[in-house]
């Protein structure tokens, strides 16, 4: 019996691909340090910038990133191609002085968590076509100043982006592949490393006061900028969810009338044949393609309202924790104040 010809690097790279999923997103900390001061620095405006590290098994470690320059009031097309070479000439640069260079993906800032658009997922693809296991790292600087580090790592599933790729999100398909609006991202756990000697220096520089500003921050008894906003994204998006649903409505309006034509037509057509037969004549067809109640209607895509569902969902969340938090410390200070 011949041997089995050995499995070439490629071949053991790919099995171990498949076999070993992606389970941590480990980022160094001075690549936390760059993505929240890009982001803030450059608030309201939304940025973006480029992840770089090695895949190593189950973990996707993050060495280093730089941000793409944002430049307005110019083409798309032209912004494009600047932004392209810059990324080329950016990873060039790094290769020389012996950096890490390989793409692991992209970050970006977002405001109150408004994250989940279809440009998203487009991007998403876009890398996915030469980097099988790329995430998109989220930083959300104004949830961060309500004392949180709003950082989370996202990546698509393998079921939602097989269903994008063939643009087939109609009711049918997506029961027959048991998708939820839950099932569009995947939340990886992120941990942040640093190096022994950074952990050093930290601890030397630590403050030896009691209490730090940050601390006393942690106090502020003030809600309504924070709730304000949340709530007000949150009726604007069930503002959009109603208008997804009355497009719905509409498509299952048109198609009982047309259903209701088509039977009337059939029923018409059929005592017509029965008469032409009586007379011994040729029956006539009981499908006319030209008939324009036999066009078929398109259904609506559910991508959008799937979208929107998960946006309500997350401003819920994000509701739900800030206001435990408060009340938390109103009862607290409640207390604080009957014993005094």
């Amino acid at each position: 019996m011949a041997d089995k010809a050995p499995l070439s690097f490629a071949q053991i790279a790919a099995s171990e691909e498949v076999a070993t999923p992606l389970r941590v997103v480990q980022i160094d900390g001075l690549v936390v340090l760059k993505i929240i001061k890009h982001c803030k620095d450059f608030m309201p405006a939304l940025v973006t910038g480029q992840l770089l590290g090695l895949d190593i098994g189950s973990v996707l470690e993050v060495t280093n990133c730089f941000p793409f320059p944002s430049r307005g009031g110019e083409e798309e097309e032209e912004v494009e191609a600047d932004g392209a070479n810059y990324q080329l000439e950016m990873m060039r640069c790094l290769r020389e002085v012996n950096v890490d260079n390989n793409t692991v993906g992209w970050y970006q800032s977002t405001y109150m968590g408004s994250y989940q658009t279809a440009e998203l997922i487009e991007t998403f693809l876009n890398y996915q076509e030469n980097i099988k296991r790329c995430v998109c790292i989220i930083y959300d600087p104004q949830r961060s100043g309500q004392g949180v580090l709003a950082l989370k790592a996202l990546k698509l599933t393998d079921a939602f982006m097989e269903l994008f790729r063939n643009q087939n999100f109609t009711g049918e398909k997506l029961r027959e592949q048991n998708l939820t609006w839950q099932d569009i991202f995947q939340e990886i756990p992120v941990k942040i490393s640093n190096s022994a000697l950074v952990s050093a220096i930290m601890t030397e520089l630590e403050s030896v006061s009691p209490a730090t500003q940050s601390d006393f921050d942690r106090l502020v008894l003030s809600t309504n900028p924070f709730m304000e906003k949340n709530l007000e994204f949150l009726i604007e998006c069930m503002d959009d969810l109603s208008m997804e649903q009355q497009r719905f409505q509409y498509y299952y309006r048109n198609l009982s009338r047309q259903q209701a034509q088509q039977q009337a037509w059939l029923q018409k057509r059929r005592t017509e044949n029965m008469s032409r037969r009586a007379l011994g004549e040729e029956p006539l067809p009981e499908e006319d393609p030209n008939n324009p109640i036999f066009k078929p209607l398109i259904e609506p895509s559910r991508l959008d309202s799937y979208l929107i569902t998960n946006q309500i969902s997350n401003y819920c969340s994000q509701i739900n924790g800030f206001a435990g938090q408060s009340f938390i410390k109103l009862y607290m200070m409640d207390a604080v104040h009957e014993n005094n």
